[in-house]
């Protein structure tokens, strides 16, 4: 998502956010619109799921998921009232929870709701913590696939990874680039880099799991050499746009940014009781 999309949908949040008495709500068929979903039957799911996360947190539910009903236009002057809810920050933020992540709206939308202030470089910066956060977990998922794949065949998974690493970052290996980087020894160097760095390993790791499957790799050496073509092939990607994978500057240790997540989450579901 480039920054035009996110001040958009930024901006579509904040005009449907309504206030009474202090105290922010969003209509769920706004919502829905906004979060791209077409039928309402589909969106009713994710809002019942999200009303059940709130009862399991013994929350009173009618402050946060309000029933109401909304007056809509359906031709020839004519309107029909519907069944609607009122959802506060918290109930946003947990409909938006049992959501497709995967989808862009929805993805920003977390971060939306879980922000407790309305500034739009608070949320992106939100957003963009998050993606590298989830493209991280994808990425230690991706290599325990590799792992198991390697170990069925007797083979030297750290030595492969060594490998992999070697060629993405110009011949360095994952100890040179943690010194270069100035990143402690005993932690991962994935958690240090940037987002599209991330999402370029996990996409090398996926094609060498495609490959041994297919291809039914079984050394070590013939592994290896896969994992090394295919994090070239990321390389080159790379160095395409002007950049080289071993030049981009360190990010912030994803163990920090995982606790000012959650810091922020336990502060939005603080201020919603």
């Amino acid at each position: 998502m480039n920054k035009k999309q996110s001040e958009l949908l930024f901006t579509r949040f904040e005009q449907i956010r309504n206030e009474i008495e202090g105290v922010e709500f969003w209509s769920a068929r706004d919502l829905q619109d906004i979060l791209g979903y077409a039928r309402w039957e589909n969106f009713h799911k994710s809002v019942k799921k999200a009303l059940d996360s709130c009862k399991n947190t013994s929350k009173d539910t009618e402050n946060h998921f309000r029933e109401v009903t909304k007056m809509v236009d359906i031709g020839s002057n004519t309107k029909r009232e519907l069944k609607d809810y009122a959802l506060t920050r918290y109930a946003c933020y947990l409909v938006a929870q049992n959501g497709d992540s995967s989808k862009e709206e929805i993805a920003f939308a977390q971060s939306y709701f879980a922000v407790q202030t309305r500034k739009q470089e608070l949320i992106e910066k939100r957003f963009l913590e998050t993606e590298r956060v989830t493209a991280r977990e994808k990425l230690t998922d991706t290599e325990k696939v590799l792992s198991a794949l390697v170990r069925q065949k007797n083979a030297n998974f750290g030595y492969i990874r060594s490998t992999g690493d070697k060629a993405l970052f110009g011949g360095l290996s994952t100890g040179q680039m943690k010194e270069k980087l100035d990143i402690p020894t005993n932690r991962p160097l994935a958690n240090y880099l940037q987002t599209s760095l991330i999402k370029g390993k996990d996409f090398a790791a996926s094609l060498t799991n495609d490959s041994i499957r297919a291809n039914n790799l079984n050394s070590t050496q013939e592994i290896a050499k896969e994992h090394k073509n295919n994090n070239k092939e990321v390389r080159g990607v790379f160095l395409r746009r002007g950049t080289k994978p071993e030049e981009l500057p360190p990010a912030e240790d994803l163990k920090k940014v995982k606790r000012r997540i959650a810091s922020d989450t336990r502060k939005l579901k603080k201020g919603s009781k």
